[in-house]
């Protein structure tokens, strides 16, 4: 066996032992500043689920904000995927394996029924591939087809690390401050087309990039 797969293999083996303590540990010690939380605070006291969409790159914290939280989350069949899918294990989410690239999908098909069941989704609209910062059909069409709000999130990390990946991963350093913006609801009609709703796509990748920057600005 090649020392680079050797290398993969025991990266994963300390992945999947040491990674829900080491990131938990790291989460803890950040200084989370939460704008326009209200938004989501006024639906959970209504008992309104919602999808919850953030960029690839950004989310750590968001997963970890929305742990132990009756959240369902949409993770790669990838085997970089494993260890998000045993990290959102241990945080209590119901974890869906596959893409949002096609509305029809399986994954997507699981997320709308968990919605429909009275779960929050949580989604990267521009995983797992890419390209970054380009939203992708399954957010719209989750809450389309169980007729729930998107709440779109922002985050900056004061201190991070960039990763040389196609979403620049971004890791906060300890104790760093983290702003985090929460989108007002945004309601999507049952009835759209097919191009109303791919227009709604681009409207909300527009408005989450917007909100992104002021999340940068702050």
């Amino acid at each position: 066996m090649k020392l680079k797969e050797v290398n993969k293999k025991v990266l994963r083996f300390l992945g999947n032992h040491f990674l829900h303590t080491a990131i938990s540990a790291l989460c803890n010690s950040l200084k989370i500043n939460q704008i326009n939380f209200e938004t989501v605070k006024k639906l959970q006291e209504n008992k309104q689920n919602f999808v919850l969409a953030f960029w690839h790159g950004t989310m750590l914290v968001p997963w970890y904000l929305q742990r132990n939280n009756n959240f369902a989350a949409l993770v790669s069949p990838s085997k970089d995927g494993e260890l998000l899918f045993r990290l959102l294990k241990k945080w209590n989410y119901n974890v869906v394996r596959g893409s949002s690239n096609e509305s029809g999908s399986e994954a997507l098909d699981k997320l709308i029924n968990f919605a429909n069941e009275n779960f929050s989704v949580s989604i990267t609209p521009d995983g797992p591939k890419g390209p970054q910062f380009k939203m992708k059909a399954g957010a719209v069409v989750t809450a389309k087809k169980s007729g729930i709000p998107i709440i779109l999130l922002g985050i900056h990390y004061e201190k991070k690390r960039k990763l040389k990946s196609w979403d620049k991963f971004e890791i906060p350093e300890f104790f760093s401050k983290v702003n985090v913006i929460y989108s007002d609801p945004v309601y999507i009609d049952k009835d759209l087309n097919f191009e109303m709703t791919s227009e709604k796509i681009l409207q909300c990748e527009s408005l989450l990039n917007e909100i992104q920057k002021k999340a940068e600005q702050l």
